[in-house]
């Protein structure tokens, strides 16, 4: 993809963004500690249609920082063709989702955070921003949602 290219309407890049949701199964979580220091990891994720579920140990720099600013980043696809989504973080004990869905990340992700106790919890991101771009033609528009709410 190069900036010859024509831009995608914004209707295309909503498109594109939830079939990434529907369809990838890992992301870039940015999240900050209290004092400001950044932190990015990978992480599996299922898409129930509002929210991003991902579970990670609740004494991991990720999910401390989860747990204390209540809000992350995810970003999703490469360098030339990104959705990034800023939300806000809701908290579930380990044992606190509903089995399906707890089941349907396990399938999606390949891995059953419930095997490791209490050690894990489920972080379920709502997005409150959502921006999709591959190239600067792009970035006008590029915002798709805002304060929670579909733009297109």
């Amino acid at each position: 993809m190069s900036a010859s290219e024509p831009a995608r309407s914004r209707e295309e890049r909503r498109r594109d963004t939830e079939h990434r949701l529907n369809h990838d199964v890992d992301l870039w979580v940015a999240t900050a500690s209290g004092d400001g220091t950044p932190f990015l990891v990978p992480l599996s994720f299922d898409w129930d249609g509002d929210a991003i579920l991902v579970s990670t140990p609740a004494q991991s720099p990720t999910g401390r920082n989860l747990a204390t600013t209540r809000a992350a980043r995810v970003a999703l696809g490469n360098t030339r063709d990104v959705t990034m989504i800023d939300g806000d973080v809701e908290i579930l004990e380990i044992d606190g989702l509903p089995e399906e869905q707890a089941e349907r990340f396990a399938r999606r992700a390949g891995f059953d955070p419930r095997d490791g106790g209490s050690t894990y919890r489920w972080f379920r991101i709502v997005p409150r921003r959502v921006q999709a771009w591959r190239e600067v033609n792009e970035l006008p528009g590029r915002t798709l949602m805002r304060d929670g709410r579909w733009l297109v």
